[in-house]
């Protein structure tokens, strides 16, 4: 920050404006030297002590500058600019109370103090008050309408407080002041990723690395971005040039640690989560990132340990209740009432009601809370004595448990996956219902069930959807029935493939598991709908992305999970037609594999 030297030179003591002229040059030694000569005359020369202690403070040598700043601060107590250099130095020193403190009281004493304002606005960012955060950034930009950094300040209060729209027009206005204000572009980019507009989010974070080549969080930022638009190896590199800029941000090494998963490389993954613990340990992310690598990779009680981290991910956080009863940690349930909590996607609930029985085996009377779209097929689910609306008042229970936490608590290994072979039985009434309305059986030919696209709003539809038309090679085949599975906006594409929507039937799960109870196979991508199927015991060929979902593992063409399911998986990042060509191939020369 530059100095103050507002005192005339008239009221200067000798030799300080020498010493002043030496420091503004760079000639520490001599300036230290001057000051120290005039204080040594007058101890409590305001001025000289405040600019030893901005030599001190430029120095790093934080607990002298206190000493002298504090002092400065006694002598003139009313130096706006001594109270700020004052709360710098007790902020470096990690005194929060003390900085704030500071900060305020050379506010009192100079309300258009551009830099104690935007201080005291990064000190309530840092407590989460970013209500309090932005109040103090617009008050900055009311003191410094024409200063970029004061409107980038806004625009960073606005994105922490979560209003990436309103955080765009402020770096917008900071640029238009500023076009090379590197800050101003990251914050740019980092709120058009947060509103999922990934290719101009890509382009301004590109810009603030080029403006700023060491700006690590602008480097890795990007490389998220690049990696949500499908560019593995760019993200890599810009995630890399992060940690060079930066080893110690512990951010990046778990994004390497995610983009490397998500390519295979699953010890260099772990190796990166791990780099990322030991810089910060309850980072939730970095444990996040490593189960998701540990699961992918088959190990089933290291990973769902760290996945239990996910209740304190800041983006699932808030997803999570805590209820009044002790949360069931594995002890004892004979007589007990144990309320599960089903989680995450309705493939997620269906997937893990695989454990319900082996709760009631432990003697526990399990009541489920589940989306209600799920109620009519779970509630039949065995081991399960009721099954209640997730998002109504829930029942009193003895203890509760989140659903996915079960095969943590249960020390589940690959080799002692539950009821793999299928636990979910269809209703013979609703069964007999779809029967009638599918295609009449025809000697030879079989009823393919197909489901292209999962919920829109799922953080990893692009990856894992098919475009519909990539499967008119299938529907094209002569000598069998395509049936539509799909529920949803993608719902509307059947036609265009040649096959029958049947979504207006498909209101609750119980009847999708009835109309697939009719299908010799499904084909599908890694939906909801897979799960119902293997849950069933029926055939399911899954779909799956280069990179897939923890549960599906790597390199295999079967399931632990699912006996019944067969994995085709892309050969490159979005080669669909070579996974919809295999099936071809496979329906066209493995029939016998159907049945």
């Amino acid at each position: 920050m530059p100095l103050d030297t507002s005192p005339d030179a008239a009221h200067l003591p000798d030799g300080l404006m020498a010493a002043l002229a030496d420091h503004e040059a760079g000639r520490i030694a001599e300036a230290e030297a001057a000051y120290r000569a005039i204080l040594a005359a007058d101890p409590m020369q305001g001025q000289a002590l405040y600019l030893y202690g901005m030599l001190a403070l430029q120095g790093g040598r934080l607990a002298e500058a206190t000493s002298l700043l504090s002092r400065a601060a006694q002598a003139r107590p009313d130096h706006a600019e001594t109270r700020f250099a004052l709360g710098n130095a007790l902020w470096q020193q990690r005194d929060k109370p003390g900085a704030i403190a500071a900060w305020q009281q050379a506010l009192e004493r100079d309300g258009t103090l551009l830099g104690a304002v935007l201080n005291l606005a990064k000190a309530r960012a840092d407590s989460g008050d970013y209500g309090a955060t932005v109040a103090l950034c617009h008050e900055a930009t009311r003191i410094a309408p024409f200063d970029a950094s004061a409107h980038a300040a806004l625009g960073a209060a606005l994105l922490g407080g979560s209003q990436p729209e309103a955080a765009v027009r402020a770096a917008d206005t900071a640029l238009d002041l500023a076009p090379d204000l590197a800050e101003a572009h990251f914050l740019r980019g980092t709120a058009l990723k947060q509103l999922g507009k990934l290719a101009e989010a890509a382009a301004a974070l590109g810009r603030a690395a080029a403006l700023a080549p060491r700006h690590a969080q602008a480097l890795l930022n990007l490389g998220n971005a690049e990696l949500a638009l499908g560019n593995p190896t760019a993200a890599e590199q810009h995630c890399r040039a992060a940690l060079a800029a930066d080893p110690r941000l512990a951010e990046a090494h778990a994004s390497l640690g995610c983009l490397l998963t998500n390519t295979g490389r699953l010890p260099e993954a772990m190796a990166a989560c791990r780099e990322a613990l030991a810089l910060k340990p309850d980072f939730a992310e970095a444990h996040w990132n490593l189960g998701i690598a540990q699961l992918l990779g088959g190990d089933l009680p290291a990973g769902f340990a760290e996945y239990e981290w996910r209740k304190r991910h800041p983006a699932h956080a808030q997803e999570f209740r805590r209820l009044p009863q002790p949360e069931w940690q594995g002890e004892p349930l004979e007589d007990r009432t144990l309320l599960v909590l089903a989680e995450q996607g309705l493939g997620d609930a269906v997937m893990f009601a695989r454990f319900l029985a082996l709760l009631a085996a432990r003697g526990a009377r399990v009541v489920l809370a589940c989306d209600k779209r799920l109620l009519p097929l779970l509630a039949a689910a065995p081991g399960v004595a009721r099954a209640v609306p997730r998002d109504r008042p829930l029942p009193e229970c003895d203890l509760w448990v989140d659903q996915m936490s079960l095969p943590h608590r249960l020390g589940t290994t690959l080799a002692s996956i539950p009821a793999a072979e299928g636990y979910l039985r269809p209703d013979p009434a609703r069964v007999a219902a779809w029967e009638a309305r599918l295609p009449k059986r025809r000697a030879g030919a079989r009823r393919i069930g197909l489901a292209w696209a999962g919920n829109p709003l799922h953080s990893n539809d692009a990856n894992r959807s098919c475009p519909a038309a990539e499967l008119r090679a299938l529907t094209g085949m002569a000598g069998d029935d395509f049936v539509s599975l799909q529920v949803g906006p993608a719902a509307a594409e059947a036609r265009s493939i040649g096959v029958a929507d049947h979504s207006a039937g498909l209101t609750d799960f119980a009847e999708t598991a009835a109309l697939l109870a009719g299908l010799d196979v499904v084909v599908t991508v890694d939906t909801s709908v897979a799960h119902v199927a293997g849950a069933l015991g029926r055939p399911v060929w899954l779909m799956l992305p280069q990179a897939p979902d923890w549960r599906w593992l790597l390199g295999r063409g079967d399931s632990p999970w699912y006996a019944s399911a067969r994995l085709f998986r892309q050969p490159a990042p979005g080669d669909w037609a070579a996974v919809v060509a295999a099936i071809a191939t496979a329906l066209a020369t493995e029939p016998s594999a159907l049945y």
